[in-house]
């Protein structure tokens, strides 16, 4: 059977340790070995649909985790039936015959919902394809990432939800097809994978970022494009405060001249420690992006600059050490950033992929994030970062910088986007801190969204302020997908129903 139960019903902890499902039953949906993918998401789905009707006999809510991975807690529902899909997590080609007219059958993936990021890139890179972005890590389920917004950061490209073209998605009501009104699959593909099609802009836009409330996603058909070489320059440079007023521009090219390559990023992360941030280097990481060879020479994650999580261990410290805080934290740095490859350091190159590492858990992690309109940015860093200066707080502050995302509740909804986040140990007084920048920005009308999956401190009627309309139109998706409000219910938690994105 595709949906299995995993022992009794006990206590899960997600990922990074934040949080606790209290008196809840586990099960499982794998993946079987079907030849055709379609055939097997006909088997999956309505096994969820079965499984969805068992639970709502039995009264309780269900909640679908991938990795588990999110610290906010939007995956935490206590006395409730959890589905792992991590196991269902076959990938599948795409042929002509099953895609609509005029669309490229090479460019698209069907992915089942458990498969993580790691594993979409390496089937796309097997294929001479690539994904175009995703976020700093790879160990999510690709669902559970496009669930919660996850931000890429490739300057032109919005976020990782937006390689999605088209979702299968179970709810007690049914199993439905959901793609943008022009449509992506055929007819005969749909009906192949026991699905109803649902060919509606704003459905499929809710549906690229549904936060978990819009019923239990099986699959997703993934775009890509073909595969490209990133050269990673990153080095610890003291940064102007001017330099911020280019980059609140989109003068790329002349910060990444004046601290790295004189040419076009298409990635640029800057860390700095808030405690003065243009007196302390800053850590600074570019990519450029080059043409494919085949012969290029591979290097490790470490040597590509991927992963940073000494930062977060080391920032444990900090707690223990206030009067030295900042003098700790760059420290902390120092020690958890890879040195080079630099400027005049033999280049490395490797795929999108290989510059993706997994992260360990982190059970102490504060992980919080703003994403702001780039043309913000110089007022609000240094409000930010007096905040930390006078009231505490270990977390460094990165910036890394977007497009507009696609998804009705996608965090970065401006044209050109900031995103500033802050990571450290998990204390009083960082949460205290991070509550003080939250008040500053808006006692200074500074508009600005919040990451799903992070600590967000946010209520209903902030969601409903900061997303306005979007999230009116995402509603009103949810209600004719789920018109039984017993329906949306099964999907909520006190987290979701605190949102507003469940009731």
């Amino acid at each position: 059977m595709p949906v299995v139960q995993l022992g009794d019903e006990g206590r899960w902890t997600n990922y990074h340790g934040t949080g606790t499902c209290e008196a809840a039953t586990r099960f499982a949906l794998r993946s079987g070995d079907a030849v055709r993918g379609r055939d097997e998401l006909a088997l999956a789905a309505k096994a969820v649909q079965d499984w969805l009707a068992a639970a709502q006999a039995a009264g309780r809510r269900v909640r679908p985790l991938g990795a588990g991975w999110s610290p906010s807690n939007v995956n935490i529902c206590s006395q409730s039936w959890l589905l792992h899909t991590r196991r269902f997590n076959r990938c599948f080609r795409i042929g002509a015959y099953d895609v609509r007219p005029g669309v490229d059958a090479d460019e698209l993936m069907l992915v089942e919902a458990g498969a993580l990021v790691d594993e979409v890139s390496d089937k796309l890179e097997e294929q001479g394809r690539s994904l175009w972005t995703s976020g700093a890590g790879n160990g999510q389920t690709f669902a559970g990432a496009c669930a919660t917004g996850t931000h890429g950061s490739m300057i032109a490209r919005g976020g990782i939800q937006d390689h999605i073209r088209a979702v299968q998605v179970v709810t007690p009501g049914g199993v439905h097809w959901v793609e943008p009104a022009a449509g992506v699959m055929s007819d005969a593909f749909i009906a192949a994978t026991g699905s109803t099609p649902l060919r509606d802009d704003d459905l499929f836009a809710a549906l690229q970022l549904p936060v978990g409330a819009l019923g239990i996603v099986t699959a997703l058909v993934v775009d890509s494009v073909p595969k490209f070489l990133v050269r990673p320059i990153q080095n610890l440079r003291t940064v102007d405060r001017t330099a911020l007023d280019w980059l609140a521009a989109g003068d790329f090219q002349r910060f990444s001249a004046a601290y790295a390559l004189d040419r076009d990023p298409d990635f640029v992360q800057m860390i700095v420690n808030p405690y003065k941030p243009f007196k302390r280097p800053a850590m600074l990481r570019f990519l450029y992006r080059e043409p494919w060879r085949d012969d290029y020479p591979h290097a490790t994650p470490g040597e590509l600059g991927a992963g940073y999580d000494a930062l977060s261990l080391l920032g444990r410290l900090l707690d223990d050490y206030p009067w030295a805080r900042g003098a700790l934290l760059q420290y902390a740095m120092k020690l958890g950033y890879a040195s080079g490859p630099d400027v005049d350091d033999p280049p490395v190159y490797g795929s999108w992929g290989e510059g993706l590492d997994t992260h360990r858990p982190l059970a102490d992690l504060f992980n919080a994030s703003v994403t702001i309109d780039r043309a913000d940015l110089a007022r609000a860093l240094e409000m930010i970062c007096t905040v930390y200066a006078r009231h505490g707080g270990s977390t460094v502050v990165t910036l890394r910088f977007m497009a507009r995302a696609e998804g009705l509740l996608a965090p970065a909804r401006y044209s050109h986007n900031a995103v500033i986040d802050f990571d450290g140990p998990r204390s009083e007084r960082t949460a205290a801190a991070y509550a003080r920048v939250v008040e500053v920005l808006d006692a200074q009308g500074i508009g600005f969204t919040r990451h799903w999956a992070k600590s967000c401190r946010l209520d209903a009627v902030r969601v409903a302020a900061d997303y306005g309309e979007d999230f009116r139109r995402w509603r009103a998706a949810r209600d004719r997908l789920m018109p039984d409000p017993a329906h949306r219910a099964l999907f909520g938690s006190e987290v979701l129903d605190g949102l507003g994105l469940t009731c």
